[in-house]
């Protein structure tokens, strides 16, 4: 028998890329996942979008009559039209994606994900940030992120102290189910939100419409143009700004307003700003840019503490003698550590410290002792994480009740931080402390009071950041 001559292999430009793969999972995902919840969570919002004096004309009357106020999810007009054009934009991408030369087709695949990322991102998330204007402040959005920073950042433009004031006679009172409103008595987030925020806030009421969310769509557009600068490679580019910008965990939270991506930016800042640094090739040059974007992440929520040990060790990477083996070296690497690290103390310090010397027990009340339930107004006993088991099996009598979570989250978590430390103490990268990171939060909050279906989210950022960061410095850039 004749031998049967091998195919040809196809030229690489024409094998279909894993980044597209990736864009179809995360689109497919997000658009059931927001038609769903929209449809659920906002039963009001085909009358209001048809009702409303912007969205309710920017189809014809033909067009709005025809598609009418029944239909798939999120049923409304205008959220159809975004999804219809975010498959459209999908489907030219898959294309170009096989049909270009290398050249434009890296230009044009950014500007169809630029376009998918207007048309499921930001665009719904204008769209709910109208309907808010025209419904009331406890509508469209969340509590947290948006109601309660909103009116914080009033009492600190009224001279007040936003974790003394209660928020029982603001729109979150409006807002939530009753017995699970113990944020009425607490502003768990630390003083960069409003303090960043407030002069968006001033210019937003001089042009007569603010919305927190527009503080948080400013930012994420910033952070995802410099996220490419983090790896190497088309396609490990394009993935991370996918990932950052369409996994549903993320961009369902950017829609309604929770504020997780505004802690990521700055961290994303701070890593570009890194990153430069070790361009250079400067050992000597501090780099104070990307310690002062920390200090400011630090500033914001608790979440970003847990990076500082990985972060600490990035600011020693690139010297070339090894990091330190014993404890005599690490004394004697203290002070460049330091002479590194002192903007993010500076930044963090002055930010904190006014609320600490204004009344440190309201600050440390609303930030710490609440979210770890204790008080009469403690937060409850919820989430995704294992605190299931205590409430499944009996060992906490209901979700109010106190448990030693902070066991469990030193059982999980200390180990493991021990064994990542050491682990990017041999392989001091960025891909390595992104991942341990993400990891790492991963386990604490899985064995804490609360793993909100939101941290999920910004873990699956560092995880990303991790993977693709590590794929271009292996040379994986077009696989």
């Amino acid at each position: 028998m004749a031998d049967v001559a091998a195919k040809p292999a196809l030229p690489k430009s024409q094998l279909p890329g894993w980044d597209a793969l990736l864009l179809v999972i995360l689109v497919f995902a997000l658009l059931e996942i927001t038609g769903f919840a929209e449809a659920a969570a906002l039963p009001n919002r085909v009358q209001d979008v048809l009702r409303h004096p912007i969205l309710g004309h920017l189809l014809p009357s033909s067009g709005m009559a025809a598609l009418g106020p029944e239909g798939p999810p999120p049923t409304d007009p205008i959220g159809l039209v975004l999804f219809a054009a975010t498959l459209g934009f999908l489907l030219a991408y898959l294309v170009v994606d096989l049909a270009m030369t290398a050249g434009w087709r890296r230009r044009a695949k950014w500007i169809l994900l630029t376009a998918i990322l207007g048309t499921a991102l930001f665009l719904p998330t204008l769209s709910l940030m109208l309907l808010r204007q025209g419904s009331g402040p406890a509508s469209y959005t969340h509590d947290g992120g948006v109601i309660q920073t909103e009116a914080a950042i009033q009492f600190l433009l009224q001279g007040k102290n936003p974790y003394v004031e209660d928020y029982t006679k603001t729109p979150m009172a409006e807002w939530g189910f009753n017995k699970f409103r113990t944020a009425l008595y607490h502003f768990p987030y630390l003083p960069w939100t409003f303090i960043f925020s407030a002069p968006f806030y001033l210019l937003g009421q001089a042009l007569g419409l603010y919305d927190q969310r527009m503080v948080y769509l400013l930012l994420l557009i910033v952070a995802l143009a410099l996220a490419p600068r983090l790896v190497q490679g088309e396609r490990n580019q394009l993935a991370l700004v996918t990932t950052l910008g369409l996994n549903p965990a993320m961009a369902l939270n950017v829609i309604f307003g929770q504020n997780d991506s505004f802690v990521l930016c700055w961290i994303i800042f701070s890593l570009v700003s890194w990153r430069h640094w070790q361009k250079r090739g400067k050992p000597t040059a501090i780099p104070w840019l990307s310690a002062l974007f920390f200090g400011f992440a630090c500033a914001s929520k608790p979440t970003a503490w847990f990076f500082a040990p990985f972060y600490l060790l990035l600011l020693l990477a690139g010297e070339n003698a090894a990091l330190p083996s014993d404890w005599r070296g690490w004394l004697r690497t203290a002070p460049r550590l330091w002479q590194r690290a002192w903007p993010a103390l500076a930044s963090f310090g002055l930010l904190i410290l006014p609320y600490l010397l204004w009344n440190a027990f309201a600050l440390y009340d609303d930030v710490w002792r609440w979210s770890n339930g204790q008080g009469p107004t403690g937060y409850q006993i919820w989430g995704w994480g294992a605190s299931n088991f205590v409430l499944a099996l009996g060992l906490a009598p209901d979700r109010f009740a106190q448990w030693p979570f902070g066991a469990l989250e030193a059982f999980l978590g200390l180990p493991l931080l021990l064994w990542f430390l050491y682990r990017q103490h041999r392989v001091n990268t960025l891909a390595n402390a992104c991942w341990h990171y993400g990891l790492f939060l991963l386990a604490f909050f899985y064995g804490s009071r609360f793993l909100n279906d939101n941290y999920l989210g910004y873990i699956l950022a560092f995880l990303a950041l991790g993977v693709f960061h590590q794929r271009g410095e292996s040379g994986v850039v077009d696989a």
